[in-house]
């Protein structure tokens, strides 16, 4: 692991994450298109201009996620500082553009900050810009993979952790793959340690579908991205043009999918592979899973965590929870 201090900035950088094209990340991806059928992890879709994407999508007006977490947020702010209590140190998962945690940090008033990222540069530009904001905070910033195994940076200060999951990103893991993230996130911290993280709540399909296929193409253009992805770091000899994007939500298994679908019969080439699509074959690049408050703390208690406390918005589309390790 390589630690920066950037004093310009005051950001201490952790780098825990190999090159985008190792041979790690490589050999998940192969793995994932030689399935049958074929897949991708949600993971792939985060490069910088991925991300720079997934920001457009959080302010399409279809995509209510995103306005409807910092709502909650912004209003239960001062009652989320009371269940923390004072001197924490507030880990972020899949921390992006670092917004959603700026409505806490004044309530919370945390003794340190860790941003936890797999987009590198992403991952530095926001944690340099949330150190300018708040001198006050001490700001770390660690490119990894938070969907496996982690161990806590060297030098940061970790007596009262309290980590943050927005974005409901636990609905990216099936329902026995969150149980098992969560577990490990339960090895991780100590015991009394927090959870504050956001679910999105099982709600009218309508509403779902729109979503995940903004009028603006912005979705579209997020899912697509993936194979701009593989063509420029994983070798890919591909024609984007000829897929196209498909989300729909699938009742039975309470998710979104996101998928890449192929327009024509068509061989690709990925990191030296080959790999044949039929017509009408699919990617599947992304699952959303949605929950009602009693499953989601079900899952939760499985995974050794109990309920300490819950937010939702009026309309009921959206949940924050507060779990505790126990």
């Amino acid at each position: 692991m390589t630690v920066m201090s950037n004093t310009a900035t005051a950001v201490h950088f952790h780098d825990q994450q190999p090159p985008a094209a190792s041979l790690t990340l490589r050999d998940e991806l192969l793995q994932g298109l030689r399935a049958a059928p074929k897949r991708s992890s949600p993971k792939f879709f985060y490069d910088l201009r991925g991300s720079e994407l997934f920001d457009r999508i959080c302010v399409q007006p279809e995509y209510y996620p995103t306005r409807t977490e910092e709502a909650i947020l912004r209003d239960a702010a001062d009652d989320i500082a009371d269940v923390v209590g004072k001197d924490a140190t507030l880990i972020e998962l899949g921390s992006g553009a670092s917004r959603k945690v700026r409505l806490l940090l004044e309530a919370v008033r945390p003794t340190s900050y860790l941003g936890i990222d797999i987009s590198r540069d992403f991952l530095l530009d926001s944690t340099r810009r949330l150190a300018a904001d708040y001198p006050w905070l001490d700001v770390h910033a660690a490119c990894a993979d938070f969907s496996q195994r982690m161990t806590m940076p060297s030098g940061l200060a970790c007596d009262h952790p309290v980590a943050f999951f927005p974005g409901s990103s636990i609905g990216n893991f099936a329902p026995e793959e969150a149980e098992c993230f969560l577990r490990g996130l339960h090895s991780l911290l100590p015991s009394g340690s927090g959870l504050l993280i956001g679910v999105d709540l099982i709600k009218d399909e309508a509403i779902l579908n729109a979503a995940y296929n903004d009028a603006a193409g912005v979705t579209a253009a997020f899912n697509l991205n993936l194979l701009e992805r593989l063509r420029h770091e994983f070798e890919g000899d591909l024609d984007p043009a000829t897929f196209s994007h498909q989300a729909f939500y699938n009742e039975s298994r309470s998710r979104i999918e996101m998928h890449l679908v192929s327009d024509i019969d068509q061989t690709i080439r990925v990191s030296g592979e080959v790999f044949h699509f039929d017509q009408g074959e699919t990617l599947h690049t992304e699952n959303s899973y949605k929950y009602s408050v009693e499953g989601f703390r079900a899952l939760a208690a499985r995974a050794g965590f109990e309920s300490r406390a819950l937010w939702t918005d009026p309309d009921k589309l959206f949940s924050i929870h507060y779990l505790e390790r126990a």
